[in-house]
């Protein structure tokens, strides 16, 4: 997300002068990478640099997610940051800090030092959420991205639903409830050191940062820079060129309706997670660790969300390609729409076998289908999203991100009044009606989705690309996908 170029206007002038300031370099002086097969671009890199990278960021994610909070400012920050210093280090420090607040949490003597250091943890945990997506962009073209976003959905959707099948069980054992964040700490640390010694930065425009000192010294010619360094990185220009464009995607059609779609989506399902203990502990009386177990039917469901949208790529594979090689964003929707109706029946199910004379496998297939719905919605936005913002997609993505977890920390606050008062029936009844009443979202863009797009803003149509253009993606010049 760096400027695509640099004007004067965007350069703070200093006191300071020189003979040959008003003489510019040309292009002739960029570095970028030596051609399309450069083995130092991301996209180029072997399977196996690749898989250990999505790997470790994937874990690093989900490691964040256990310990999750209200994230909603965090991506506002740590995606424009990522743009400007890379991946890596945007991530590590931030994921550190977060573990410093978990422990803050495991030895708080007072509601409010617990309140104040969840929000911290909130803040600087929210970074591998946010930019571990722009890593899978950075790393796999487009035809390959689908397996490595259903990794990193996962990855966030992950650490809540596995997080309080341990942390029940922890809290009923004799270790109490400070032990659920010393061992989510410890989780933290340990994943961090092993990303230091193993992770790799990989967003080209940084990669290429890095290389142009080296190609200065062994050639002696001190022109030689990337597009990524001409600019003013001054506080003024960070929040003009980046911290506002995420708020300008939310006037965008697309933007808005599918940031507002996705946030919805994600908020019901930490409602429903709110709302297990009402629905098995006290409607059916299970104990603490039984009423865990109900989140394992929300992963399977994650899983066969994940195998419906890899399933599309064929799909989308052949569109890609009838597109000359453009990413055609409607050919992501198709799973979005199945999972939209799943999502809808499953709050249905889910509230109408909740009675304790129904048998409980009921409610599992209900809460199973809302996983379905919720993973094929959840990952199929985020890449429709990417496709149709492309140099864009990082805000946009933001902006997503900063919605559905300000959606996720309110609506659970919500489960206990509406849910004692309503019932478990009538309460996942009106989120199944609101649920079918947005179905209508995916179906609308999959029809004129690419007419909206080419009146946007911001979402126009990119044009085919040349070998050689190919060839130099990544070199600084825009703003990379960030997911």
């Amino acid at each position: 997300m760096v400027p695509q170029e640099a004007s004067e206007e965007s350069i703070t002038r200093s006191g300071f002068h020189h003979e040959l300031e008003d003489t510019k370099s040309d292009a002739r002086s960029l570095v970028t990478f030596d051609g399309p097969d450069d083995v130092y671009n991301p996209l180029n890199w072997p399977f196996s640099k690749k898989l250990k990278n999505t790997l470790l960021y994937g874990f690093t994610t989900m490691g964040s997610t256990w310990a999750s909070s209200i994230f909603g400012v965090g991506p506002l920050i740590w995606a424009p940051v990522s743009e400007l210093y890379g991946r890596k280090v945007s991530i590590l420090p931030p994921f550190f800090i977060a573990a410093c607040f978990v422990f803050g949490t495991a030895t708080a003597k007072d509601l409010q030092t617990v309140m104040i250091t969840r929000f911290f943890t909130g803040l600087f945990g929210s970074a591998p959420v946010t930019n571990t997506g722009g890593v899978m962009a950075d790393m796999w073209p487009p035809r390959d991205r689908a397996v490595a976003m259903a990794g990193y959905a996962f990855a966030v959707a992950g650490g809540p639903l596995v997080a309080p099948v341990v942390g029940g069980a922890i809290d009923q054992s004799y270790l109490g409830w400070r032990w659920t964040h010393y061992i989510t700490g410890m989780l933290i640390c340990f994943i961090f050191l092993v990303d230091i010694v193993f992770m790799d930065e990989t967003f080209a425009p940084v990669l290429l940062v890095y290389k142009a000192p080296q190609l200065r010294l062994q050639s002696g010619n001190w022109a030689l820079h990337t597009t990524h360094e001409e600019w003013d990185p001054s506080l003024g220009q960070f929040a003009q060129k980046f911290l506002s464009l995420p708020f300008q995607m939310l006037f965008d059609p697309i933007g808005f309706l599918f940031s507002v779609y996705a946030a919805f989506v994600f908020g019901i399902l930490y409602l429903t997670f709110a709302s297990f203990p009402i629905a098995f502990q006290e409607e059916r009386h299970w104990n603490e660790v039984q009423g865990g177990l109900p989140f394992l039917s929300i992963i399977l469901g994650t899983i066969i969300g994940s195998a419906i949208n890899i399933s599309n790529q064929k799909f989308y594979i052949a569109k890609l390609q009838a597109n000359n090689g453009v990413p055609v964003p409607e050919a992501r929707l198709p799973p979005v729409i199945l999972g939209a109706v799943v999502f809808a029946a499953g709050n249905f199910i889910f509230g109408w076998t909740s009675s304790k004379h129904i048998h409980w496998i009921g409610e599992m297939i209900g809460a199973a289908s809302i996983g379905i719905g919720f993973f094929s919605i959840f990952q199929g936005s985020i890449n429709y999203m990417v496709d149709t913002f492309t140099k864009y997609s990082a805000s946009a993505v933001a902006a997503m991100t900063f919605l559905r977890c300000i959606l996720a920390g309110i609506l659970p606050l919500i489960a206990g009044p509406m849910f004692h008062n309503l019932g478990v029936n009538w309460a996942s009844s009106l989120i199944g009606f609101i649920a079918a009443g947005m179905v209508p979202i995916p179906i609308l863009f999959y029809l004129y989705g690419a007419r909206i797009r080419a009146r946007g803003r911001w979402s126009r149509p990119p044009q085919p690309e040349s070998g050689a253009q190919k060839g130099s993606a990544g070199n600084g010049r825009g703003e990379r996908a960030t997911v």
